[in-house]
């Protein structure tokens, strides 16, 4: 049957299922009109089964034939063959299974009578039974075995291994199982299907009743590959073996996707079947729990289960991990195999391997709010612990330690796919920046828990070398148009977990999603909130999610790593955002961000920059008037392409009282507040960056002691920085500069010694700044060599002027100098920013000239 007329007679089959017969007769009649065939294939099926779950192979009552050849014949204490009946055992898709005695081998069996109609020929039944033959060559301690097939007065039956115990389906009415049981048990059907799939063999009807469960702890599939061998009703071929598919054979609630549009399947389809057994394990519920059966197959066709941990709150980030890759609805994202799927299975049951096990959180008060925080009613609780309705948060956490520091550290990518790794570093930099929110919570910076990634540190270490009270740790998945954040909150030290919950959104409401986990984890810390920190937490908006993503990306390391072209990436990745959602107002004040700094950093002319970075920031403001980011951007843009002082700082203070710990917000204040000579408060700013960005790069801090003009203060700051990093360039500039301006000749022509040695360290600008020390060091010679390979870089691309100022300054050429200046001052380069605190300039001071540029610039002259 091709797939075109596969999917036409399982169309017209789903729509008249549930009809009376006369409508159903005027419906087939209807569509069926011309193609008689059409109609036969349909109405074969319709009187195959009672129900569309048995009509495609499920477990199912017996079939009329199959309930009169019993009756007529007596079976019970009958023989067939040197089998002989001993009691009915049960019934499925395939016929009626009895308990025999093999008088030969004086062993029990398991015999199946096949239904009526099955086998529709003698050409069918020796293919089936050369097919059966196969089978019994499985010989696997997780498999049961088939041992015979024979027909014995018009009635065809299967011999097999009897397994005494009882089935899955049955253990599952308990509910959820236990995870290390999970674990093992899984391990034991993975096993099994390692064995099978290695002979060429696929199940193709895996679910809970054909795995049954013995007394002494062992998993046996029973019904192995004989999905394959059923002839459809209605397929009439004689040319086809039964080696090729026919139609639908399965369960419905287990069948792959692909089994469903009736195309190949193969070892990945008993793979997703095994996901969906797992996955009831694990909740005790179906992963697509839909009765109807139209809706149960479009389900499985395009819609993501909910998250297991979602629907039973004890399942680990690890088994939801394996459970969530055995479910990809494109076969080539799931295990490629079961061994695959062993090993990971091996690994969730090996305690040495999966490390400790958190214990599970405290009962009563605390049990509902995990169990309650799913869908719609994430939002509420989020929102009771936020305001702090009638001391809910109190109450409900009177047993957790007041905590007044905290790191996130990075969510992991449950995807099973490194490509989404930016996915998760963007949620974890979300959660964290919503944190910041909260004035009277610490919480460390995304680059301080970066570093903690792929560590094998214990979280008592983590916390210890943070400086925290307590770490969350989670996980993060996108899975077809949802996102799941799990998340539990543990002390360091005793390894307790404090709090825990289960977040579950669709991805348009992504970032309220963000908001409810910061939210909730503030209430869980007991935090006392302010009225401007809840209604800072309480904010809610939606966003495209094609948009969100291309934001994500250029947000990520791996695209914003230095170099010109990477900022063109990013630059681009921000513009198709907003093409993609043209109100999406993050993408604008990071785009408004890209363009001041790429006049840093991939000589993007300020003058070609401003226009375009003020524009994209009052957009961003304009868009959400409470978004921290954006009045932050426009800060940046009037600040360094814009000089417009008192219009940074407001956006500044703006942008603190909507994010009072936000790095980034707190990173261009202690800039501008160097830029504007008040220096102590610009170290002090700097300092309580540190304490947030603990073993982080300290290069901004010595940079602020550097311009309050404390030299053996940054000094020592830069040799900390050399010390984690010894090639980075720009801060061994910046130590040859400092030694210099000191006084310190030698030390400062040594670190240019160990630049012009590895030209790859420099750039353009470091390589001005070797220009400044050769000068002030008395190397006149070598300045003026700088300032000629300068000249060469103009004949490639675009040079600051700013840059050769620095130069002529420190050769004390005032007029190259000054003329220097006011061309940076026309193009508004950014590289004058801190003109009037340059030490190399300070012989330019008492000039007229230097106080019309600062005039130009918007400055009052004052001493640095």
């Amino acid at each position: 049957m091709s797939s075109d007329r596969f999917a036409r007679v399982q169309e017209i089959l789903l729509r008249s299922i549930d009809l009376p017969e006369e409508e159903r007769v005027a419906y087939l009649s209807r569509e069926c009109r011309g193609d008689p065939e059409l109609r036969a294939e349909v109405e074969s099926l319709l009187a195959h089964e009672g129900t569309p779950t048995e009509m495609l192979g499920g477990e199912a009552g017996q079939s009329g034939e199959t309930q009169q050849a019993i009756r007529s014949s007596g079976i019970l204490d009958r023989s067939f063959s040197h089998y002989r009946i001993l009691s009915k055992i049960g019934s499925g898709g395939m016929g009626e299974v009895y308990l025999a005695q093999d008088e030969r081998l004086e062993r029990e069996v398991a015999l199946k009578i096949l239904r009526a109609g099955i086998l529709a020929d003698d050409a069918a039944r020796k293919r089936f039974r050369k097919e059966a033959l196969a089978l019994s060559k499985l010989n696997h301690p997780n498999i049961a075995t088939i041992y015979d097939f024979d027909t014995q007065e018009g009635m065809d039956f299967l011999v097999m291994e009897h397994v005494a115990g009882e089935t899955l389906n049955e253990k599952l009415s308990a509910g959820p199982m236990p995870e290390r049981e999970i674990a093992r048990l899984g391990l034991q059907m993975a096993e099994g299907l390692v064995a099978a799939h290695g002979q060429g063999i696929i199940h193709r009807d895996l679910k809970p009743g054909n795995v049954r469960l013995t007394s002494d702890g062992r998993l046996k599939l029973l019904d192995f590959g004989l999905a394959k061998l059923v002839r459809q009703p209605g397929d009439a071929s004689t040319t086809e073996t039964l080696t090729e598919a026919h139609g639908l054979v399965g369960t419905l609630p287990y069948m792959a996707p692909e089994q469903l549009r009736g195309e190949t399947v193969d070892a990945r389809t008993d793979i997703w079947a095994a996901g969906v057994v797992l996955y009831e394990m694990a909740t005790g519920r179906k992963a697509f729990p839909e009765a109807d059966s139209a809706r149960l197959i479009t389900a499985i066709l395009s819609g993501p289960p909910s998250m297991p941990s979602a629907v039973h709150r004890r399942v680990s980030p690890a088994l939801e991990s394996i459970i969530v890759k055995c479910l990809e609805k494109d076969p080539e994202r799931r295990y490629q195999s079961a061994k695959e799927l062993a090993v990971d299975l091996r690994r969730l049951e090996t305690p040495s391997i999966v490390g400790v096990v958190r214990p599970a959180p405290q009962e009563g008060r605390q049990r509902w709010i995990v169990t309650g925080v799913a869908s719609s009613v994430v939002a509420l609780v989020a929102l009771g612990f936020a305001l702090n309705v009638g001391g809910l948060r109190e109450r409900l956490f009177s047993s957790v330690p007041r905590i007044r520091s905290l790191a996130v550290l990075p969510l992991k990518n449950l995807s099973g796919d490194s490509t989404q790794e930016y996915f998760s570093d963007g949620m974890t930099d979300a959660v964290i920046n919503d944190l910041c929110k909260v004035a009277a919570l610490r919480v460390i910076s995304t680059t301080s828990v970066m570093q903690y990634k792929e560590t094998h540190k214990s979280l008592t270490a983590i916390a210890r070398e943070l400086g925290v009270d307590a770490v969350v740790e989670g996980s993060v998945l996108r899975s077809g148009g949802r996102v799941r954040i799990n998340a539990e909150l543990i002390q360091p030290g005793k390894e307790r977990q404090l709090w825990a919950a289960s977040y579950e959104r669709e991805m348009k409401d992504v970032l309220t999603l963000q908001n409810e986990v910061a939210g909730t984890i503030a209430g869980a810390v007991r935090t006392r909130l302010t009225p401007e920190d809840r209604t800072r937490l309480a904010s809610a908006r939606t966003v495209n999610p094609e948009a969100y993503e291309e934001y994500l990306l250029g947000q990520h390391p791996e695209t914003t790593t230095a170099g010109a072209q990477n900022w063109e990436r990013v630059k681009a990745h921000y513009l198709r955002a907003i093409e993609i959602d043209p109100e999406f107002a993050l993408a604008y004040a990071a785009l408004g961000n890209t363009y001041a700094d790429m006049t840093l950093y991939s000589k993007l002319p300020p003058f070609e920059a401003a226009p375009l970075g003020l524009e994209a920031a009052t957009k961003a403001v304009q868009l959400d008037g409470d978004l921290a980011e954006a009045y932050a951007s426009l800060a940046n843009v009037k600040l360094q392409l814009m000089w417009d002082w008192p219009g940074a700082e407001a956006a500044l203070k703006r942008a603190l009282e909507l994010n009072p710990n936000s790095t980034g917000v707190r990173t261009i204040y202690r800039f501008f507040l160097t830029c504007m000579g008040r220096h102590e408060e610009a170290v002090a700013v700097s300092v309580s960056l540190l304490q947030d960005q603990p073993n982080s790069d300290r290069f901004m801090f010595a940079w602020d002691l550097f311009y309050a003009r404390r030299y053996d203060e940054a000094i020592t700051e830069l040799k900390k920085c050399l010390q984690s990093d010894p090639k980075a360039g720009s801060m061994r500039a910046w130590l040859a500069y400092s030694y210099a301006v000191k006084g310190m000749r030698a030390q400062a022509l040594a670190e240019c010694d160990t630049l012009e040695a590895h030209p790859d360290w420099k750039d353009p600008f470091w390589e001005c700044m070797l220009g400044e020390v050769y000068a002030v060091s008395g190397v006149r010679g070598k300045a003026l060599d700088v300032l000629e390979r300068m000249r060469a870089q103009e004949k490639h691309g675009y040079v600051d002027p700013a840059e050769y100022a620095y130069v002529y300054a420190a050769l004390g050429d005032k007029d190259q100098a000054f003329a220097a200046l006011g061309k940076a001052i026309d193009v508004r380069s950014a590289n004058v920013l801190q003109m009037d605190i340059e030490p190399v300039f300070d012989g330019l001071r008492s000039d007229p000239r230097f106080g019309e540029l600062l005039h130009r610039m918007n400055l009052p002259m004052r001493k640095p």
